[in-house]
C-alpha cells in the first residue's frame, strides 16, 4: 500500500511546504490540486480554506508550462507525483482535458481525475448518462494518446455516487484508459455500498482510493433541523478502514490510497501527522 495527500486539504501550505512535511511524515506520493486559481482581491485576502483561497493549488491554465518545475519540485524531494486532481468534467473543453494529460506526462504522472456530470433532475439520469457516455469515449481517445489514464471520483451529486453507477458508466470503455476513484468519505453522504461488493463490482476499473470520514448529525438545514452528512476525523466517522482495508486487500488492491481530511478539529500539519500513523495501525 502507497499513501498520498491530495493537496485540498492543506489549504494555508505551500506546495513546497506540504512536499517536507509529507516526507517527514512518510507519505509515498502527491496528487495536486488543479484548477483555476482565484483573482478576486477579497477571496485572495481570505484566510485559506479548502476550495476558495487554497494555496496548495496549481493553475490549471499554466499547467503543463508549469510542470517540468512541479516535477523536479517533488523529485528534490523524493515523493512520486500520483495524480493531478482537476475539477474538469467528461464534457467539458478537450484542449483543457489534453493540457493536464500533457502536463502529466511530463511529470511521469500515470492519471488525472476528470469527474463525472452532476445529477439534475431537469434533464434526468439517461439523458446525462448518454452525455457522460459521450463524454468519456472522447476523454479515452486523449487517454490513449497522451498515456495517461483518466479517473472518475464516485462523489455525492453526481450520476456516479455509487460502485454500481460508477461501474455502469466505466464498463463502457478500457480500463488501461477510464478508472474509478472509491472515496470512503463520499459514500457516507450518499452511495455507500458493502465494501467489498463494492470493490469487486468495480473490479479493474478501481484505480485509486480517497479516504476521509463523515457522519451524520442533527443540524439546520432549510430552515428545518434534520441529520444531514457533515465531515468528520478520521477516528471518529462512520467510515469503517479496518473493514475497508481488510476488503482492499481481499480483492488484491494493493496501489495508492489518497489523504483527504476536511474536519475541524486538528490543524493541517497535526492532521498529516496522525491520520498517516491511524491509518497504518490499522493495515499493519
Amino acid at each position: 500500500m502507497k499513501y498520498s495527500v491530495f493537496t485540498v486539504g492543506v489549504p494555508e501550505m505551500t506546495p513546497e511546504e506540504a512536499l517536507v512535511k509529507m516526507k517527514e511524515y512518510g507519505y509515498d506520493g502527491v496528487d495536486f490540486r488543479v484548477t483555476a486559481i482565484p483573482t478576486d482581491p477579497e477571496i485572495l485576502a481570505e484566510d485559506p480554506s479548502y476550495w476558495r483561497n487554497n494555496r496548495c493549488t496549481y493553475d490549471i491554465e499554466k499547467i503543463d508550462e508549469l510542470a517540468p518545475e512541479i516535477k523536479a519540485l517533488c523529485e528534490k524531494h523524493g515523493l512520486e507525483i500520483n495524480a493531478l486532481a482537476t475539477y474538469l468534467e467528461c464534457s467539458d473543453d478537450p484542449e483543457k482535458i489534453a493540457r493536464c494529460m500533457k502536463a502529466a506526462r511530463i511529470m511521469g504522472c500515470s492519471r488525472i481525475r476528470v469527474n463525472c456530470l452532476r445529477y439534475d433532475p431537469e434533464k434526468g439520469y439517461q439523458k446525462l448518462y448518454q452525455e457522460a457516455v459521450e463524454g468519456f469515449t472522447k476523454v479515452q481517445e486523449l487517454a490513449k494518446e497522451y498515456g495517461v489514464k483518466a479517473d472518475f471520483e464516485m462523489h455525492m451529486g453526481t450520476i456516479t455516487p455509487s460502485a454500481s453507477a460508477a461501474y455502469r458508466l466505466a464498463s463502457n470503455f478500457d480500463p488501461r484508459y477510464i478508472g474509478v476513484i472509491y472515496d470512503t468519505g463520499n459514500t457516507i453522504y450518499e452511495g455507500l455500498e458493502e465494501y467489498k461488493m463494492a470493490f469487486e463490482i468495480l473490479g479493474e476499473y478501481l484505480d485509486l482510493v480517497h479516504i476521509k470520514n463523515a457522519q451524520w448529525i442533527k443540524k439546520e438545514v432549510d430552515g428545518k433541523e434534520k441529520y444531514a452528512p457533515d465531515w468528520a476525523p478520521f477516528s471518529d466517522g462512520y467510515a469503517d478502514f479496518e473493514r475497508i482495508f481488510k476488503a482492499l486487500k481481499e480483492v488484491g488492491y494493493d496501489s495508492y490510497v489518497t489523504f483527504e481530511d476536511f474536519s475541524s478539529e486538528e490543524t493541517s500539519d497535526e492532521k498529516l501527522k496522525n491520520d498517516l500513523e491511524y491509518i497504518k495501525k490499522i493495515v499493519g
